[in-house]
Parts: structure tokens; C-alpha cells; sequence
């Protein structure tokens, strides 16, 4: 009985494992920063650090799209896009955890931003609405996601035909990007879990002094991995 109870016990944490890391990759997933830490965003350092506006100049963001800003948190982010889609734009502002879309809210009111509307998503539902968005933005997000499988399949549902979805992630390739190792990632391992899931990797660009920004777009499922 005692042999059968420990069995069991291994095979729980054993499961307990798995669910925590990615079954392709084997990547561990980095979990979600609180509100408690939404200082962290808007750290001034970030701005020599991480190059927010010459990440979203090298993007391309057309005037008067449609974008989704996954995992906004305070807004960082937020506000400079929809600065970037203009007045006839719109930018979903997407976060599981409400007390960072409390800040968001404010961070906008306080800008006088009004193209935003605020998302209340799950861990593994953005909650867009289908086929309606042009560019779905992740910064510093998809390691964190703890069901990235599941976010990106609706992600993909949300995405208009042509539209793109852009990651940027501290490059675990390089070993002088001090980031802890859970929270950067090679472009092979973005190219590996995100394309089983109706992506297609279409190009990477290194113009950013610690991250890399890989953009991919959807294709039909019967073109999809299996």
C-alpha cells in the first residue's frame, strides 16, 4: 500500500512538473509579474534598455489598424500605440490581472486617451473579439504565459486574415543579456512553439540592444504542424 501511495505521490509531482513546463520545448514557464511589481514597467532605465519606441518604429504600425497590446499590465505600452493608430484606431488593452488594468485605466485617463478598451482575459483567453485585429503585440509576455498553447490558438482566432503577431523576448542567445534565464528565450525555441499552433515564423530582426522581435502570421489549419 505504502509502495502504491508513493507511486502515486511521484506520479503527481511528476504531473505537477509537466504542467509547468512546455511540452515541446521543455521550457519552464516564468509566471506572471503582480500588480505589486508594475513599477518594474515604467522604470526609467527601460527606456536605454529596452528602446520602446524604436521597437514599435521597426514594427510598423499603420494608422487608423487595430491592435491588441497582450498582457498591457500599467500601459507601458498601451499608450504609445495608441498614439500610433491615431484617432480612427483602436488598441485592446489585454490583461488577466485586474489590478493592472485598474492602472492601465488611469494611466490612460490621465493621458487623455480615449481609442483604448480594456480586456479582462484568462490565462489561456485573450477574449478579442474573432478575426478582428491586425497586430497582436507581446512584450516581454510570452515567456510568462503559464498555457501558451491554448493563448495562442485564440490568439490566432482573433487575428484577421493578413494580420501579424509580434513577440519581443530578451535573447537567451546571448550571454551578455544578464536577464535570468527563465525569462529569455532563443528564437528557435519562439519557432518551435509557436508554429504548431497555426503560425508561421516569417522573419526575426535584431535591432534592439537586448531583445530579439520575431514576427509571425497565421496560416490556414490544413496548413497547419501536427
Amino acid at each position: 500500500m505504502r509502495r502504491v501511495a508513493c507511486g502515486l505521490i511521484l506520479f503527481l509531482c511528476a504531473l505537477a512538473w509537466a504542467q509547468d513546463v512546455h511540452p515541446i520545448t521543455g521550457r519552464r514557464y516564468a509566471g506572471v509579474m503582480s500588480a505589486d511589481g508594475a513599477s518594474w514597467l515604467t522604470r526609467p532605465e527601460r527606456e536605454e534598455e529596452e528602446q520602446p519606441d524604436e521597437a514599435l518604429r521597426a514594427i510598423g504600425i499603420a494608422k487608423g489598424s487595430v491592435v491588441a497590446d497582450i498582457g498591457a499590465g500599467s500601459g507601458a505600452i498601451t499608450w504609445r500605440l495608441a498614439q500610433r493608430v491615431g484617432p480612427t484606431g483602436k488598441v485592446y488593452a489585454n490583461d488577466f490581472q485586474p489590478r493592472m488594468l485598474d492602472l492601465l485605466r488611469r494611466n490612460m485617463a490621465q493621458r487623455k486617451i480615449d481609442n483604448v478598451e480594456v480586456v479582462l482575459g484568462a490565462d489561456d483567453d485573450p477574449k478579442l473579439p474573432p478575426a478582428s485585429v491586425d497586430l497582436e503585440l507581446m512584450i516581454d509576455v510570452y515567456h510568462e504565459l503559464s498555457r501558451p498553447q491554448e493563448m495562442l490558438r485564440h490568439l490566432r482566432e482573433s487575428l484577421k486574415a493578413d494580420g501579424r503577431m509580434v513577440l519581443l523576448e530578451y535573447r537567451a542567445e546571448d550571454p551578455a543579456v544578464r536577464t535570468p534565464p527563465g525569462h529569455k528565450m532563443t528564437v528557435d525555441m519562439v519557432k518551435a512553439e509557436v508554429e504548431p499552433e497555426g503560425f508561421h515564423l516569417d522573419q526575426t530582426i535584431e535591432i534592439l540592444p537586448l531583445q530579439h522581435r520575431s514576427e509571425e502570421r497565421r496560416v490556414g489549419k490544413e496548413c497547419r504542424s501536427r
